[in-house]
C-alpha cells in the first residue's frame, strides 16, 4: 500500500477549493443516480452467504498493482478454503474515481478496496457504499478487536459502511549515525526536543546554504502533512457544532509556530525551498531521508521496507512522533489511516463480498500474511501479536504505536479532503511568508472550510 494516493503535495487556493467542493457534489449526484442490482434480501438486511452448489465471481477493484497486486490477489483466494465454489476477479488500478463511476454506471464491482478514507463519508453518506451493519449483527462480530481509532475512519455518522482491511501508522524516523555525531542518544520526545536535535543535526555548507537538515519544516512535502502533524500537538479540525475553528484553537497556533521556528533557523523560505530541490521524490532511491540528506522525518510504517531495499547500508531507527510538551501523557501514539473495503451499492453478489471482506478484515492467517507481504500494520489486535507476523525493530515501533491505545484518525467528513487540502495549502503559504497574520489567517481558511460544508448535500 502506498499513501501517494492519499497524500497530496500540490497546493490548493480558494479557487481549487472550490471547484473540490463542486466535484464532491457531482460525485455525490451522480453516485447516487446507479441504479441497483436486484438482491434476494430485502433492504437493511444481509444478504445469505452463497451455498456450496452456487457458482459465484466476486469481482473486487483495488488500486493495488506490479508486486503488490500479487500479494493481495494470493490473500483474497484464501476465501476458496472454506467457498472452493466461489471465483476472486481481481481487478487492480482501478482508483476512486473508477469505483464511483462503476457504481453511477450501475456496473459496480462487489467489492471495492480503497487506498483513501477520507473519501468515505461522502460514500456513506450518499448510499454508493452499502451498510455493513446487518452482517455484523448477524454473524456477532467483534470489532472492539479493532482499535478504537480505525474504527472511527470506517463509520461515518454512525453508519459502518467498511471495514480496516490494513492500516498506515506514523512516526519518527532518525539517523543512528547522525545522532551519534552530535552526541544525541535518544530520540526525541517533545517538540522542544525536536527542535534542539534539529538544530544540533544540522549541517550548512560554507555559503550557508543547508547541507544535511535536522528535520525539515517544509509541508505539504513528503509525510509532512497537516494531519499527519497535527494529533503531535493536540489539533482537530471542528468543533462540537461540526464547523472549522482553527483560528481559536492554541494546538494549531503551536504547530505553525513551531514551523516558523524551524523555517527561521534555516535562514528562511528560500533556503528551504533550495533545499528541497536537491531532494528525491518521496519513493525514489533517493528520497531525502534516505539519501542521508535528513536527519530526521516523519513517515509511515512502510518506509521502512523502502530503505531496505533502496538504501540497506542506512542505519536508522524508529520511534513515536515527538508531542508538544504538555502532551507528554500522548507520548507513544500516533497517527493511523489505511486501506478500506466496502460492499458498493448494485453489487451482484453482496453476500459472497461479505464473506470475502471478513476473510481480509478479520481472519488473523490473512492479515498476517498481507502484513508481511505488503509491510503495512495488520489491523487487529490478535494479528499483532501473531508468531507469524514479522517485525524487525523499526517495524515493531510501529506496531507498538498501533497498540498503544493513543491512535488518532480523521474521521470522515462529508467534504472528503476539502478541509485537509485548505490547511495544507495555508501551511505552504505561512512558511513562505505569505501570511502576515496567524490567527487572521487561520479565520480565512476556517471560512473557506465552513463554506465548503454549507454546500455539501443533504441527501
Amino acid at each position: 500500500m502506498r499513501t501517494l494516493t492519499r497524500t497530496r503535495s500540490t497546493a490548493l487556493g480558494r479557487r481549487a477549493l472550490l471547484l473540490c467542493v463542486a466535484a464532491v457534489l457531482a460525485l455525490l449526484t451522480a453516485a447516487c443516480s446507479g441504479a441497483a442490482a436486484p438482491s434476494g434480501a430485502a433492504p437493511g438486511q444481509a444478504e445469505a452467504a452463497p451455498g456450496p452448489d452456487d457458482k459465484i465471481t466476486i469481482t473486487v477493484y483495488s488500486k493495488f498493482t506490479s508486486r503488490e497486486y500479487d500479494v493481495v490477489t494470493k490473500a483474497l483466494n484464501n476465501l476458496h478454503q472454506k467457498y472452493p465454489n466461489i471465483e476472486i476477479k481481481h481487478e487492480g488500478n482501478q482508483d476512486d474515481d473508477k469505483i464511483t463511476q462503476s457504481i453511477r454506471g450501475g456496473n459496480p464491482p462487489d467489492v471495492a478496496i480503497s487506498f483513501y478514507t477520507d473519501n468515505l463519508g461522502v460514500w456513506c453518506s450518499n448510499g454508493s457504499f452499502q451498510d455493513l451493519q446487518p452482517y455484523i449483527e448477524r454473524d456477532k462480530i467483534d470489532l472492539d478487536q479493532i482499535p478504537t481509532a480505525v474504527r472511527d475512519y470506517t463509520v461515518y455518522q454512525g453508519k459502518r459502511c467498511a471495514m480496516p482491511m490494513l492500516a498506515d501508522v506514523f512516526g519518527l524516523y532518525y539517523n543512528t549515525d547522525m545522532f551519534a555525531g552530535a552526541g544525541i542518544t535518544t530520540p526525541p520526545k517533545n517538540t522542544t526536543e525536536l527542535l534542539a536535535d534539529a538544530k544540533k543535526l544540522t549541517q550548512f555548507n560554507p555559503d550557508g546554504s543547508i547541507k544535511v537538515a535536522g528535520f525539515i519544516p517544509s509541508m505539504p512535502f513528503y509525510a509532512n502533512q497537516a494531519q499527519y502533524w497535527a494529533p503531535n500537538f493536540g489539533a482537530t479540525y471542528f468543533g462540537p457544532d461540526g464547523k472549522s475553528h482553527l483560528a481559536d484553537s492554541p494546538a494549531w497556533q503551536a504547530m505553525f509556530q513551531f514551523q516558523k521556528q524551524l523555517v527561521d533557523f534555516y535562514g528562511g523560505h528560500d533556503k528551504v525551498e533550495q533545499f528541497k530541490s536537491g531532494l528525491g521524490d518521496e519513493y525514489s532511491a533517493d528520497q531525502g531521508f534516505q539519501a542521508g540528506k535528513l536527519a530526521m522525518a516523519y513517515d509511515g510504517e512502510y518506509r521502512d521496507a523502502f530503505i531496505k531495499d533502496q538504501a540497506p547500508a542506512l542505519k536508522f531507527a524508529t520511534a513515536p512522533a515527538p508531542v508538544l510538551d504538555s502532551l507528554s501523557a500522548q507520548y507513544g501514539g500516533g497517527f493511523t489511516t489505511g486501506t478500506i473495503i466496502a460492499i458498493p451499492k448494485g453489487a451482484k453478489h453482496p453476500g459472497a463480498a461479505w464473506e470475502l471482506i471478513k476473510q481480509v478484515t478479520l481472519d488473523t492467517p490473512t492479515l498476517v500474511e498481507l502484513a508481511n507481504g505488503l509491510k503495512n500494520v495488520p489491523s487487529t489486535t490478535a494479528s499483532l501479536t501473531d508468531p507469524k507476523l514479522v517485525a524487525d525493530p523499526q517495524f515493531k515501533t510501529f506496531l507498538d504505536i498501533y497498540g498503544s491505545g493513543k491512535l488518532v484518525t480523521n474521521p470522515p467528513s462529508p467534504i472528503g479532503d476539502a478541509h485537509l487540502k485548505a490547511v495544507n495549502d495555508f501551511a505552504e503559504r505561512w512558511q513562505a511568508g505569505a501570511v502576515p497574520d496567524l490567527t487572521a489567517g487561520l479565520k480565512q481558511v476556517d471560512a473557506q472550510i465552513n463554506d465548503a460544508l454549507a454546500q455539501k448535500p443533504t441527501g
